[in-house]
């Protein structure tokens, strides 16, 4: 489990952000949620496959980041990535794979490797939210 320390007179660097998180993996999933959690965020999902993402984004709620799989149940993730992108929402990748499943469309995302580094993970995605505001 992680843990992240917070100053008890700071408030969490994500209070009041809703995060999206697409990951099929549960474990991770759980451990990623938990971490956002922790730093103050309300968690949308996690999702577990693209057409839920979809759907999510398709009912046009305030989000204000994504953490997303680039591989969901044998589908590529890409088609939320763009969703995500036309809104400005920013977001990074999770996988299993190498930087080259990205293409060219994405190499500027950031881009995680499992196993993942969450703290550090959630330092990026933070920092890109907070420049975003």
């Amino acid at each position: 489990m992680l843990e992240t320390p917070i100053p008890s007179c700071a408030p969490a660097p994500l209070t009041g952000r809703r995060i999206l998180v697409v990951e099929d993996e549960y474990f991770l999933a759980d451990d990623i949620g938990r971490a956002l959690r922790a730093l103050g965020a309300e968690v949308i999902g996690p999702v577990g496959n693209v057409g839920d993402a979809l759907h999510i984004l398709e009912r046009g709620g305030v989000l204000h980041g994504a953490v997303l799989d680039v591989n969901v149940r044998d589908q590529r993730i890409f088609p939320i990535a763009r969703g995500l992108t036309s809104r400005r929402v920013p977001f990074v990748f999770t996988t299993g794979y190498d930087k080259g499943t990205i293409g060219p469309e994405f190499e500027h995302i950031s881009l995680w490797e499992k196993p993942i580094d969450i703290a550090a993970m959630l330092r990026g995605l933070s920092g890109l939210i907070q420049n975003q505001t």
